[in-house]
């Protein structure tokens, strides 16, 4: 049986989800990836909440022509919304992306914002 793309990443997203686990002082920054827009979740999952959530479809980032210059927008927006949310510590959650291109930037984007992981 031949794997798509999609349960090719699933199934590494479930191999990735069994060891990250996101709490209230850490929560789990978690990425997801289409072909036009990327969002940014923070999620405790003791309770199950979205503490803050980013993306770029959001009014405040400006959507340039490189996505991976939109990727680090969103990555510094999230870190934002998280120091108002009182959080300066996350467990990233790639979410079966490879750790490239735009998962990456945004990544980078929230570290130079002030997001410690």
């Amino acid at each position: 049986m031949a794997l798509t793309r999609e349960k090719r990443r699933l199934r590494i997203r479930m191999r990735i989800r069994k060891t990250i686990n996101g709490s209230a002082a850490a929560p789990r920054l978690s990425v997801f990836r289409s072909n036009k827009e990327i969002y940014a979740q923070l999620i405790d999952d003791t309770t199950g909440k979205t503490l803050a959530a980013a993306s770029s479809r959001d009014k405040e980032i400006e959507n340039s022509d490189n996505k991976s210059n939109t990727a680090v927008a969103v990555g510094k927006l999230i870190a934002e919304k998280a120091t108002q949310a009182g959080v300066s510590k996350v467990v990233f959650d790639r979410g079966g992306y490879l750790y490239h291109g735009r998962v990456k930037s945004l990544a980078e984007g929230a570290r130079e914002a002030g997001l410690k992981f």
